[in-house]
């Protein structure tokens, strides 16, 4: 297949689920540019930035919950070449591992909103199975210098639109382009996800990628990790184009993906994940102990304390986070990508990351940084480019001011960050009285009143999560009482909490939120499926119209009802979790994280809906790790320490350091074991 078909088509591989084995190396592309014309609006290939970085600033000191909803996965199968292929859902995205190196090629959040939407990708989970028949080597990528090839490299000196950085700009980017990326487009059925993009990135820089959801920011990353392939437009690699197809084409160039969702294999030991497809071997056999040591040398240097043989399933969601960095640093890659690497860290892990990543930009890595996390841009970044619709808008320094980068990503300003409208709160709406959960939580009281923001804090294993569910009765309790409205709800019982108006919109919104593979309007009515059954019949029409009303009202922007969900933007895809819970009427709304992974734009339009259900009457119980989150969206803060409410905070009082200082009080009986499974933390900014 010529470049050119094989850029203009949109890949048997990424729609089918099958890939064809090569026994070439497919990573060089033929010497002529590929001219295919995008099936979306066309541009021609704009030039890279060539602009220098800027000053680096220093550094800023179970069970899932029931839903219709199947767990992903894939089926792998040996193959002579020893490469293993993941066939992932309905949706027939692509996973592939193997002798080359296993490894999923992504999440799967694939674009389909009419506004840009983002992060298109393969399911998440590799099965990876052949990797046990895998040879005792892999090919490994040549060397920049001796790379075979007949092309001419992409010269260096191409006039930037972005202008140079300041002076005193850092060292860091300073020699050859290890990447970059011209005028790349890529199109889905009814979206044009990127739209002439550039990009370019240097040894020794961190170059963040900044945008909305839906902006095209995952979308690009898929392309460099070999998840989807260019409708047009050029990737180049130390100046040689390139055609990336796979996840081993990109290991071979020396690409290292850590994405959003996780990549890892919950029956596996944390050792096998990290090694998947490229085991050590020892007279053929899988030398286990050697794989151990390696996993541990890397788990200790990002500073996790978890044994290498621990399942994987057994982890809380920070410490898979950590495992997936420790598996892209086994890579010893030149490039290392970072789509939203911080997003369920704890203020002392994030330090530790940066410390790895400053580590890593010294050993002259290129690293390509995702964040929401605007404070993170200045303490960790040298150059910004900003995307929007799919187009790349602005290339800036990274000590560009926090609203100005906010304009240039979200195309306005925003005023107010937490735009918490509070009012009188009225009766009890929830009531738990000593909830005891041997193990996990102990002795837990509050109640929660109509019209007002409770929020939960607490630091990693303090148990937010699981008080939630034990409530919303997805996991049970050993002793207490929880009431609804004055009446007693029965335990581990979720029909029974949904009937009596209490909606859980849970951490993990892809796993245990959402039917990825079915529409915006089943899944908007599936709280609702048995009201609008009749006589063993669905109203269809009934459930089309309330889900249409919804939608509207929370500004989904999709191509319309019929859409997948898995092809929405994680944004989007929030948006239909909550909306579920409004068409269902929930008194008593339980938000666990509910804007994580949202960019500044998404998360204003969530709080506002806050806002609207305690005006109208309605509570909601809200657990986030982002702090400030916290304080300045609650109305009352419960402080969680070891299992125990530790203490109460008004708006008024409840400050960083007050809640820090509740969350780390020596709670009596602690030594009894009480503190829950790692699955959420606390950061202040």
């Amino acid at each position: 297949m010529s470049a050119e078909s094989e850029r203009s088509s949109p890949g048997p591989a990424d729609d089918a689920g099958a890939s064809a084995a090569r026994n070439a190396d497919p990573t060089h592309a033929d010497p002529t540019p590929s001219s295919a014309p995008s099936t979306g609006a066309t541009s021609a290939a704009s030039t890279s930035s060539g602009a220098a970085s800027a000053p680096s600033p220093p550094s800023r000191g179970s069970a899932p919950t029931p839903n219709s909803g199947a767990a992903e996965g894939g089926t792998g199968s040996a193959r002579p070449d020893a490469e293993a292929v993941s066939t992932g859902g309905a949706d027939g995205a692509v996973s592939t591992g193997g002798a080359d190196g296993a490894g999923s090629t992504g999440g799967a959040d694939e674009p389909g909103s009419t506004g840009g939407a983002d992060e298109p990708g393969s399911t998440g989970g590799a099965s990876g199975t052949a990797a046990d028949t895998a040879p005792d080597s892999r090919p490994r990528r040549p060397a920049a210098d001796t790379a075979p090839s007949s092309h001419t490299p992409a010269p260096d000196t191409a006039p930037s639109p972005h202008g140079s950085a300041p002076d005193g700009a850092s060292a860091g980017g300073a020699g050859p382009e290890l990447l970059r990326m011209e005028g790349v487009r890529k199109t889905f059925p009814g979206v044009i996800a990127l739209d002439g993009v550039d990009f370019d990135l240097r040894p020794g820089e961190v170059h963040v990628l900044l945008g909305e959801n839906g902006a095209g920011k995952s979308t690009l990353i898929k392309m460099v990790s070999g998840a989807h392939r260019p409708d047009g437009g050029r990737i180049l690699v130390d100046g040689e184009p390139v055609r990336i197809n796979s996840a081993q084409d990109a290991e071979r160039l020396g690409i290292a993906t850590i994405y959003q969702e996780f990549n890892l294999v919950p029956d596996l030991t944390v050792a096998e994940n990290i090694f998947l497809g490229r085991q050590p071997r020892r007279f053929g056999m899988i030398d286990r102990k050697a794989m151990d040591a390696r996993a541990a040398e890397l788990l200790a240097r990002v500073g996790v304390d978890v044994p290498p043989r621990t399942r994987v399933g057994d982890l809380g969601i920070a410490r898979l986070q950590m495992v997936e960095i420790a598996k892209a640093l086994s890579l010893e890659a030149r490039v290392l990508i970072m789509d939203e690497p911080t997003a369920v860290l704890t203020t002392e892990e994030v330090d530790k990351l940066f410390r790895i990543v400053r580590t890593l930009r010294a050993d002259g890595v290129g690293v390509v940084f995702i964040t929401h996390h605007l404070e993170e841009i200045a303490a960790l970044g040298d150059r910004v480019t900003v995307l929007r619709d799919g187009r790349s808008v602005a290339q800036v320094p990274a000590s560009t001011d926090r609203d100005e980068l906010v304009r240039l990503m979200v195309g306005r300003s925003i005023e107010q960050q937490y735009p918490r409208e509070r009012g009188g709160a009225g009766e009890p709406l929830l009531k738990v009285r000593g909830l005891t959960r041997n193990g996990s939580f102990q002795d837990i009281g509050f109640e929660v009143r109509a019209g007002e923001v409770v929020g939960l804090a607490g630091l990693v294993g303090a148990g937010r999560t699981e008080v939630v569910r034990a409530l919303f009765g997805a996991d049970p309790y050993d002793a207490g009482s929880v009431e609804v409205l004055g009446r007693p709800l029965p335990g581990h019982d979720v029909v029974a909490a949904m009937r009596a108006g209490i909606g859980l919109v849970p951490e993990d919104r892809k796993g245990q939120g959402l039917v990825l593979d079915g529409s915006v309007q089943e899944n908007l009515g599936l709280v609702t499926l048995r009201a609008a059954t009749r006589a063993g019949l669905v109203d269809r029409a009934a459930q089309r119209r309330s889900a249409a009303g919804v939608a509207e009202r929370l500004a989904v922007r999709m191509a319309g009802l019929d859409q997948r969900v898995r092809t929405l933007s994680g944004g989007n895809q929030q948006k239909v979790v909550i909306g579920k819970w409004l068409l269902a009427d929930s008194k008593v709304l339980i938000l666990d994280e509910p804007t994580r992974g949202i960019d500044v734009g998404a998360k204003v339009e969530i709080y506002r809906l806050i806002n609207e259900l305690t005006a109208s009457g309605h509570a909601v119980l809200m657990i986030s790790s982002d702090l400030p989150e916290v304080l300045g969206m609650s109305d009352r803060v419960l402080v969680m320490a070891q299992g125990r409410i530790a203490g109460e905070l008004t708006a008024h009082d409840a400050t960083q350091d007050a809640v820090m200082a509740l969350a780390v009080k020596d709670v009596k009986d602690a030594d009894e074991g009480v503190g829950g499974k790692e699955r959420e933390g606390s950061r202040g900014h």
